[in-house]
């Protein structure tokens, strides 16, 4: 297993689309031995096969992730409108999915489940009703498996992320942070929001971007260290907070992903922080 002061570092299998070969590949390449799994294809058709093949594959496991088939990654826009378990039509769907993926990762014994909840409007009571009870309802599942929902960073600021961890104060929901995503959604700085939520990060992508330089579009996701994240500051503020979990890098965009993600790997060997 290699490490980054003493954090394993996993790859996030999307991000090679789940291709066994490659991920292979990749381990062989640079040592790697954990990833953060994508459960949607275990939750296919044929998705007993897919498990079957992560067992054999003998990969430790940090954390799984599920997202969800309605979501609509166009714009910033239509993300906040079909993003996680906000939109009220598939709502019974999602809470399934998730229902089960929790069952998936409890049976491969994983602590951790990822997800994008989806958009905390705070200017909306109503709408801040709703996702806290469907909240509630998908973390008490997961606690009754000894599984906790990591809320992903990036779609509300740190400050209103940390209020909601405060009110619904639920031993089942804590955070995977991904600075990338504080900057893709202009939602404020990754250093400072380590700080905010620190209590609650069990789970850190490693992954860059631009932020954007028109308001209400999305910033560029970008190789690591070649944003604006500040690699070595992140890094130190999260030895700062305490930090003991896994650091899984995630690569979505580009089209020399692997090589951005050997890339990741090597500087974050060289980190003497």
């Amino acid at each position: 297993m290699i490490k980054c002061n003493n954090w394993p570092i996993a790859v996030c299998t999307w991000s090679l689309g789940s291709d066994f070969d490659t991920l292979d590949s990749l381990r062989q390449q640079t040592n790697l031995s954990c990833v953060h799994l994508a459960l949607s294809p275990a939750l296919a058709e044929d998705g007993q096969n897919y498990i079957e093949q992560v067992q054999k594959q003998n990969w430790d496991i940090t954390a799984t992730m599920i997202d969800f088939p309605q979501e609509d990654y166009s714009t910033l826009q239509s993300i906040k409108a079909t993003g996680g378990i906000v939109p009220d039509q598939h709502w019974q769907d999602n809470k399934k999915k998730v229902f089960d993926a929790v069952d998936i990762t409890a049976g491969l014994n994983v602590k951790y489940l990822s997800l994008h909840f989806g958009f905390l409007d705070i200017s909306d009571d109503k709408s801040v009703g709703e996702f806290t009870e469907r909240t509630k309802i998908l973390a008490d599942r997961a606690a009754q498996n000894n599984v906790q929902l990591l809320m992903e960073t990036g779609q509300e600021s740190a400050n209103h992320l940390r209020d909601f961890l405060e009110r619904i104060n639920h031993p089942a929901l804590a955070v995977n942070f991904d600075p990338a995503n504080m900057i893709l959604y202009d939602k404020g700085d990754p250093i400072e929001a380590v700080r905010i939520l620190a209590p609650w990060i069990k789970h850190v992508h490693i992954k860059d971007a631009l932020r954007t330089q028109t308001p209400g579009t999305w910033g560029a996701e970008v190789p690591w260290g070649s944003g604006q994240v500040s690699p070595d500051d992140f890094l130190n503020v999260l030895k700062q907070a305490g930090y003991t979990g896994s650091l899984a890098v995630e690569r979505e965009a580009g089209d020399k992903r692997f090589e951005d993600i050997k890339l990741a790997v090597l500087r974050l060997c060289e980190y003497s922080g």
